[in-house]
């Protein structure tokens, strides 16, 4: 991952200025995520703090610089449940694992996937050296040990990087579509990562099961 300066110096500063940075991070992704980079403000920012303009630009010197940090924190958040495949471990039951992980995050951690969503609408221009570096470089790494399990007849033969795609695609779609979702189940439907960790791990598990 990048690393921006205000987040390398962060390593040498008092307990209070860490503080006083992560919570200008979790503003900065609150108002990013509701109102798009290009509206959002800084002044936004510091009032959702509860920090002035002038505290807020001793940690980050513009918008787009608090942007990227927000968004290195994010895309470093989100591939951790994939950074977890383990190629030591049952094949089956890994994956299960990464659904179940995935969708956990959807649930705890929508406004981080919906920063991440309009990124990628936008072009994802501010992290695209992630996504053909670093990103890339786990995807394939990670689809090359689902290569190697399906070789040795642990798992159906499938491509392994349109699967991660696909469990991407099916999991962050709980974040991203949260309110077409209780719109569409209804008001008593509880919650839906339940019904979805159901639905989904039988439509992938038993189409991955070695025949």
């Amino acid at each position: 991952m990048g690393e921006t300066g205000s987040a390398a110096e962060g390593r040498g500063r008092t307990r209070i200025q860490r503080l006083n940075q992560a919570r200008l991070l979790d503003a900065a992704l609150k108002v990013f995520s509701q109102e798009g980079f290009r509206a959002a403000t800084l002044d936004q920012i510091a009032a959702e703090a509860g920090m002035s303009k002038p505290n807020l630009l001793y940690y980050f010197a513009s918008k787009e610089e608090i942007y990227r940090a927000v968004l290195d924190r994010t895309l470093d958040l989100w591939l951790e449940p994939l950074r977890g495949l383990d190629p030591q471990g049952d094949p089956v039951e890994e994956i299960r694992a990464y659904i179940r992980r995935k969708l956990e995050m959807s649930r705890d951690n929508p406004q981080e996937s919906r920063l991440y969503a309009n990124e990628i609408l936008r072009g994802g221009a501010v992290i695209m050296a992630e996504m053909t570096g670093p990103l890339r470089a786990l995807v394939m790494q990670k689809a090359a040990v689902i290569r190697r399990w399906i070789a040795a007849g642990r798992l159906a033969p499938h491509d392994p990087v349109h699967l991660i795609f696909a469990i991407w695609a099916t999991t962050q779609h709980y974040a991203d579509f949260d309110a077409q979702i209780r719109a569409v189940l209804g008001e008593d439907a509880g919650d839906p990562i339940e019904g979805a960790e159901r639905f989904l791990q039988q439509l992938f598990i038993e189409g991955l099961r070695p025949r």
